[in-house]
């Protein structure tokens, strides 16, 4: 049985404060880059600029996540969307490349949904598909990056990826903090671990075999 994650001074007391003061520098500062991607986003792929979707946070707490749209809206003769390969433009891989897309992002920080560093929110439909290990990778909030992401992100397994977050949830520090922060710098500079070696982000999430 996995002991339940506990907070410590760090989470308690200075990993909010922290949030909230990068948050917001980072809206003003980045306020320029914002409002050119958006008109960007709006004169390439049209509206809505900002996409949206429910995901799971701290004790799978749902919330609104915010991004910019990097796809288009293409159907086929059905009306059905095409597979994101698709649908997914150069200027839209430009976007999730440098990670312009996730700029939004700040804003749930500022709300208190998300935190600066922590395990990626994922879609709500893999929640019952976790096991009891993976379950714990929302003990803690989640993060506008992680320590999967910087060790991979798309491009390791599932599996790979829900060891690291929890890994990050046994192990939180304000200095594990600041080193994935300087490594998430990195490895956007470098774009790496964009894809996976089957899809132009990451396959579907499907189960663990026991």
């Amino acid at each position: 049985m996995n002991q339940k994650h506990k907070a410590g001074i760090y989470e308690k007391y200075v990993k909010r404060l922290l949030d909230i003061c990068c948050a917001l520098v980072g809206l003003v500062a980045l306020s320029p880059v914002l409002l050119i991607t958006a008109l960007l986003v709006r004169i390439r792929l049209g509206s809505p600029v900002i996409f949206c979707q429910e995901r799971p946070g701290k004790d799978e707490r749902i919330f609104k996540l915010y991004k910019f749209r990097s796809m288009s809206d293409a159907r086929d003769a059905e009306g059905n969307l095409l597979p994101d390969e698709q649908r997914l433009t150069s200027f839209g891989k430009t976007l999730r490349s440098l990670s312009i897309d996730e700029l939004p992002e700040l804003w749930c920080i500022l709300k208190g949904d998300l935190s600066l560093v922590g395990p990626r929110p994922l879609k709500v439909e893999y929640l019952p598909l976790y096991n009891e290990r993976q379950h714990r990778r929302h003990e803690v909030r989640s993060g506008l990056t992680g320590y999967a992401q910087v060790h991979g992100r798309n491009a390791i397994s599932w599996e790979e990826r829900f060891e690291l977050d929890v890994y990050y949830v046994e192990h939180i520090s304000f200095l594990l903090d600041m080193k994935i922060v300087f490594q998430t710098f990195f490895a956007v500079l470098k774009r790496e671990g964009i894809s996976s070696e089957t899809s132009v982000t990451m396959e579907p999430f499907r189960g663990t075999k026991e």
